[in-house]
């Protein structure tokens, strides 16, 4: 089982945009609540891990759990589903969607990416709308080490486009990014946000979405390249 770090009401506002703190606000009522648009998007992502029923799987950013379903279908009753989410705020949402579906097997754990003390090894790590895991290196160099060896990793987000229609939307999301983004997030809005996963997965694949302005990005780890 994995360690609880719970944070005090200080880091609660500091690592909880104030804009993001409103919109899990509006949200909180509604435990299953995702933007249709981005289901197939969650469903491929969680499919690329390739998970069997009995695994073990990361969620490191997980937000309000949106990925949870469709990773509780993968690894079946038998299998575990760990979360982890920087913002005490956003664990709320996950942890009432937990209760409202039953999940004896979810596990959530409030704490930043970069320090978390996990126990056991994962069978797949999921970075979904988590820049503040897959483009940051301390973040990687944390959770790798506890990855079996051969496993696969996904990751999921934003991105500046060369895209003749998709420039006119590089604005808009930096801006977005600016507001909505925890405060650990580094500097990632760039053409290929990728980049670190590049060297820690083996024949790392992408996929460019809206005028490419989202990836997606999956390959498998080997013991060699966990670091």
């Amino acid at each position: 089982m994995a360690i609880q770090k719970e944070l005090s009401e200080l880091d609660n506002q500091e690592r909880t945009p104030p804009y993001f703190r409103y919109l899990v606000h509006l949200i909180r009522p509604f435990p299953n609540f995702d933007f249709f648009f981005i289901k197939s998007l969650r469903q491929k992502a969680v499919k690329m891990l390739q998970l069997k029923p009995g695994d073990r799987v990361l969620d490191a950013g997980c937000g309000p759990g949106g990925c949870f379903p469709y990773l509780v279908d993968a690894v079946g009753p038998a299998g575990e589903v760990v979360g982890i989410e920087i913002s005490p705020e956003v664990t709320i949402n996950a942890r009432r969607r937990i209760e409202k579906n039953g999940w004896s097997n979810v596990q959530m754990i409030t704490a930043d990416a970069r320090t978390v003390k996990l126990q056991g090894t994962f069978d797949g790590l999921l970075m979904f709308a988590a820049a503040d895991v897959y483009a940051s290196s301390p973040a990687l160099e944390n959770l790798f080490p506890y990855l079996k060896s051969d496993v696969r990793v996904a990751a999921f987000g934003v991105k500046l486009s060369r895209h003749r229609l998709g420039k006119m939307f590089n604005l808009f999301f930096r801006l977005m990014v600016s507001k909505l983004s925890s405060p650990s997030t580094p500097d990632f809005l760039n053409y290929e946000p990728w980049n670190l996963l590049e060297n820690r997965v083996d024949e790392l694949t992408v996929e460019e979405y809206f005028f490419s302005c989202f990836f997606l990005a999956w390959g498998s780890i080997n013991a060699s390249r966990k670091r």
